[in-house]
């Protein structure tokens, strides 16, 4: 995760004895990784190996730049910060606000890095690097040809409604609100 302090316990570390790639995916690949135990055995570990993401809480007077679209996954339509993949070599900085842009229509010229988080560690690599800007601008969307999505804008406390009636419910967009309420109460974005 960049220049951060990596944390390491040796007497934890399992050691890769071979991996098995299984599938090759448009965004995903996915290995079986035989692994040796710190006790000397061995296991399997499923990892789901993915590019990283960037996303965006973007503030326009006060309120919080979303998209809703329909998430396959899920199986219904979801609210949540812009986001996206990262393509292969570009800066997390570039991407977000790509994405801000493609998504929203909305650019900014000072877009910090909050934090860098991986989404679920226990099976895959996934980075997300979440920034913020508070002066959005708004200019015209670029979305990608299979990209359906709708623009809203959301005060803090319609946010947390959101999340109360469950129409934020992943963990970036959660973080993003978090992050914010606690902006409001301390002047600092960390």
């Amino acid at each position: 995760m960049g220049e951060q302090h990596l944390h390491s316990k040796p007497e934890l570390d399992e050691v890769t004895l071979s991996t098995q790639p299984v599938f090759d995916g448009k965004i995903i690949s996915l290995q079986v990784d035989t692994v040796r135990l710190p006790d000397g055995n061995t296991a399997t570990r499923e990892v789901v190996k993915h590019p990283g993401a960037v996303a965006v809480l973007a503030l326009n007077n006060n309120k919080m730049l979303v998209v809703e679209q329909y998430r396959q996954p899920m199986q219904r339509t979801e609210v949540e910060i812009p986001a996206g993949k990262l393509d292969k070599g570009e800066d997390p900085l570039v991407a977000a606000g790509r994405e801000l842009q493609e998504e929203t229509g909305f650019h900014s010229g000072d877009l910090k890095l909050l934090k860098s988080f991986y989404t679920s560690p226990g099976f895959a690599d996934e980075i997300i690097h979440l920034y913020v800007t508070t002066n959005a601008k708004p200019g015209d969307m670029s979305l990608d040809e299979d990209e359906f999505l709708e623009v809203s804008e959301l005060t803090l406390e319609e946010a947390y409604q959101y999340m109360a009636d469950g129409c934020i419910a992943d963990a970036k967009t959660m973080m993003a609100v978090y992050a914010w309420h606690l902006y409001t109460l301390t002047g600092q974005w960390n």
